[in-house]
């Protein structure tokens, strides 16, 4: 008779193996807000790395134990997903998410046996961030590693490199302190001075350079002495939840109000009069190009600050239909005299939620998908033109995508504007959110404006550090003086490049150990090979003998 394999207990290693992939997945959850606790994303890794150089984790293990880091993330992750839509849409998209890490173990396992391994899994780890930000349904970028680091001292490495660059040294640091850790338990094996090579290298580097960075990024002498005082005001919104559309007239009443209010301090002199006002997405989900009131009282609130005012606007499509009623999601200058002007039309639309790929097959599934919109993407530069200033936009889902603010800031933006609405998830998004804008900060050079209908709206400066911000879900303005750029970073000019040539090491570090293999098919892949040891002469060419 066979054994039923189910009822075979779990080998001891492979229950340690388990609960280091939960708690590595734990970790670097931990390391984004809320929490938001840096070094926990390198830990996280560090023990997703120990469990897959175990030598006795194939090939197919690694893959099981990617995926039960990536559930380990991504549930504690993104709850809110399920805030009003409830559990299942947040489980299948934190499952979908798990899959990456799961990817990513395979070719971890198959590399272990190279000398500088922990180089080449860092670049496996981007390589796979970044097929995440393409697929699926174009891509969902929410848990890149590099957005963890906002307020730790690798964030200035964005400055550089952008999100993969940051991505990269964060993942090669937690590899490395597994390296180490790996070494430690076994020093008395042969090769010890060549395995350790890589991470000491690494460390070095990696110091010296965040070291030469951190006053350049972090507390620079200027920004050519260009500034401009501006304010943002969050309305809120009458109630949370989806339904918050069907209260749009109030909502666009309450962003008014908010700003009459702003009008009056300045008469008092409590505040500084403006030289533009950003609100939030959604605030006039009523279409002032349509509805006359709304554009009248658009005007009023722009008349009564004396400057124009970025709106966040739903814009009927000429297509137009009530069976299609599709719409852009828009932000329209509003100036005080002559009204609308230039405006950005949302390019990067969110599935699921703006609009509904599939939409025959999905409302089959589940009674919400009829509530995803119609929303279609817009063209455009990215920028926007406001008391004769270049505003780059990204709107809201725009933000956690690199091409949007890198765009507009090539097309000559000195500042950046996130409009966001919130009001259908909770303040673990909001925040979530926030260092994402954090990280843009500091990738570009640029002031970075945040707008939330329900928070939390920022005023970001280009150093990453937050000058000023509400609190989730209240009715306030921002009243702050910005510096502007116009010089461009060497992120904005490099990162896409960057993310291809760690895409090319990746790939090419799997192909010569694939070609190792078959040189030597004795050390075929989830052997029993150790990646602490070996010699610096098989750097490239030849794997690591066996332990």
């Amino acid at each position: 008779m066979w054994q039923v394999s189910v009822n075979k207990p779990l080998a001891p290693r492979t229950l340690a193996n388990l609960a280091a992939a939960v708690s590595g997945g734990l970790l670097l959850a931990a390391s984004f807000p809320p929490l938001g606790w840096w070094i926990c994303a390198t830990l996280g890794l560090a023990l997703l790395g120990w469990v897959l150089a175990d030598p006795r984790t194939r090939a197919v293990g690694g893959f099981g134990y990617g995926l039960v880091f990536g559930l380990a993330f991504y549930l504690p992750l993104l709850p809110w997903v399920g805030v009003l839509v409830g559990p299942l849409p947040w489980v299948a998209l934190a499952l979908v998410c798990a899959v990456f890490p799961a990817v990513f173990a395979v070719p971890a396992v198959l590399l272990r046996g190279l000398t500088g391994w922990p180089l080449w899994w860092a670049a496996w780890w981007t390589a796979v961030e970044g097929l995440k930000g393409v697929i699926p349904f174009g891509g969902f970028p929410w848990g890149t590693v590099a957005f963890s680091q906002a307020d730790g001292p690798l964030a200035v490495f964005a400055r550089l490199g952008g999100v993969p660059l940051l991505s990269f040294i964060t993942a090669l640091l937690s590899f490395c302190v597994a390296a180490v850790v790996l070494l430690v338990r076994r020093s008395n094996r042969a090769g010890f001075v060549g395995a350790v090579a890589t991470p000491v290298l690494c460390f070095a580097v990696v110091i010296a350079a965040a070291a030469t960075m951190t006053p350049l990024v972090r507390n620079p002498t200027g920004y050519g002495g260009s500034s401009m005082t501006v304010a943002v005001v969050q309305g809120n919104v009458p109630r949370l939840g989806l339904d918050f559309n069907a209260q749009r007239r109030a909502v666009l009443d309450n962003h008014v109000r908010e700003t009459l209010r702003l009008a009056e301090d300045i008469r008092a002199g409590r505040a500084d009069p403006p030289q533009f006002v950003l609100w939030p997405e959604n605030s006039s989900d009523v279409d002032p190009f349509t509805n006359q009131d709304a554009a009248r009282q658009i005007t009023r609130a722009a008349r009564a600050v004396g400057a124009p005012i970025l709106v966040g606007a739903v814009v009927t499509r000429p297509d137009w239909s009530p069976s299609t009623p599709v719409s852009s999601n828009s932000v329209i200058v509003w100036d005080p005299v002559a009204g609308p002007g230039s405006r950005h039309d949302k390019k990067i639309v969110q599935p699921f939620g703006e609009y509904l790929p599939w939409r025959e097959f999905f409302r089959h599934l589940s009674d919400y998908a009829d509530r995803a919109g119609y929303f279609v993407a817009g063209t455009g530069t990215g920028v926007v033109r406001a008391a004769g200033v270049p505003v780059g936009v990204t709107t809201c889902w725009e933000v956690i995508f690199d091409r949007a603010a890198r765009e507009a800031v090539l097309n000559g933006a000195q500042v950046l504007a996130v409009p966001s609405n919130n009001a259908t998830f909770n303040e673990q998004m909001s925040r979530q959110q926030l260092a994402f804008a954090k990280i843009r900060a500091i990738e570009h050079g640029r002031s970075v404006l945040v707008a939330g209908t329900t928070g939390i709206s920022a005023v970001i400066t280009p150093a990453g550090r937050v000058v000023a911000e509400t609190e989730f879900f209240e009715a306030a303005y921002l009243d702050s003086r910005i510096p502007l750029e116009t010089s461009i970073a060497p992120a904005t000019r490099w990162a896409p490049y960057v993310q291809w040539v760690l895409i090319a090491i990746a790939v090419c570090a799997l192909v010569i150990r694939l070609i190792s293999r078959g040189l030597n098919p004795g050390n075929a892949a989830g052997s029993s090979t150790d990646p602490t040891s070996g010699r610096v002469s098989d750097w490239v060419w030849r794997p690591i003998r066996r332990a």
